[in-house]
């Protein structure tokens, strides 16, 4: 899965939010100073390449919507940081979360307890 930016991110968790979009919809959710609609036009169009999202013809205007789930996403991200940064090692982001005291020994038993549960 390609890396977004910040920007894109934050324009596909609108599509997440809200569903399918046209450009000028998404420019009422954003923040001041608003970005300008060619600029946000120009963005949705580079997620579209990117397999994010696809869209709807209707008329000379397009209505987009994602192709991706946000939950998919958040798991090739996850993968991603696993990979680069913890030597693709689930144990050692694990570890770290625990030594950094992200997490708790009790929340990780709770864990082992949640999964062990799932799988039975």
């Amino acid at each position: 899965m390609k890396d977004l930016t910040v920007r894109e991110e934050e324009l596909m968790c609108f599509f997440w939010e809200k569903g399918p979009l046209f450009v000028k919809e998404i420019l009422s959710f954003c923040d001041e100073p608003k970005p300008h609609f060619n600029t946000l036009s120009t963005i949705v169009r580079g997620l579209e390449e990117k397999g994010f999202l696809s869209h709807n013809t209707f008329g000379n205007t397009y209505q987009y919507y994602p192709v991706v789930s946000e939950s998919d996403f958040r798991k090739g991200t996850l993968k991603g940081v696993i990979k680069k940064y913890f030597n693709n090692s689930y144990l050692s982001a694990v570890s770290s979360l625990v030594q950094e005291e992200d997490i708790s020994l009790e929340e990780l038993k709770q864990l082992i307890k949640d999964v062990e549960n799932s799988n039975k």
